[in-house]
């Protein structure tokens, strides 16, 4: 059958990660007075914090898109933090990351038939990953690269003028379920662009 990333499978695909850093918003990652505190120490006020997160997500090197090795992450239904039935949902995220770090994909809100490509990067020394809409400054959204390998986890939208809320990605089981599909994770392919 097929798999979606491992955090193994991530770790190798991006040489240079040894620990996995997973981001728990609202325990080890929370807000207070207006500060972002982690591990009970404030790391940043809350506008640094975002401001941070867009400029994760802006610096996207300039590639050449077909030359790019892609490692599909899969495809994550989103809801803010409290939502009791994600099987409503209606926005939904495609990501992939490169071997450089560089996050792309697809937004979709199944409720207004909106798509959106976006695109991100990650910090390699803090293990956040952060991307928006392509050529727009927000919505920011973020999550630890290590949390995009889990089933579901928690993530922040930024939304500009000081608000950001907490979401919740669920990976979905793939939908395009093919068997022998090239992208296999395991079998150390690479993938297509998203």
């Amino acid at each position: 059958g097929w798999a979606w990333a491992t955090a193994g499978a991530v770790t190798r695909w991006l040489v240079g990660y040894d620990e996995p850093v997973y981001y728990d918003y609202g325990t080890s990652v929370y807000y207070e007075d207006d500060n972002v505190y982690y591990d009970g120490e404030v790391v940043a006020t809350a506008d640094e914090y975002a401001e941070q997160a867009q400029t994760l997500a802006q610096d996207v090197p300039e590639v050449d898109p077909d030359k790019v090795d892609w490692l599909p992450l899969g495809v994550f239904a989103l809801g803010e933090k409290d939502s009791d039935d994600m099987e409503d949902a209606t926005l939904f995220l495609q990501l992939a990351i490169s071997k450089e770090g560089i996050i792309a994909g697809t937004f979709q809100n199944t409720a207004t038939d909106k798509t959106v490509a976006v695109e991100g990067t990650i910090d390699r020394d803090s293990q956040r990953a952060a991307w928006g809409p392509v050529d727009e400054s927000w919505p920011i959204m973020e999550t630890g690269l290590y949390n995009l390998t889990e089933n579901e986890a928690s993530a922040l939208v930024h939304f500009g003028e000081g608000q950001t809320q907490q979401w919740t990605m669920v990976r979905l089981d793939d939908p395009n379920e093919k068997g022998d599909e090239a992208g296999r994770n395991d079998a150390g392919q690479s993938g297509t662009a998203p």
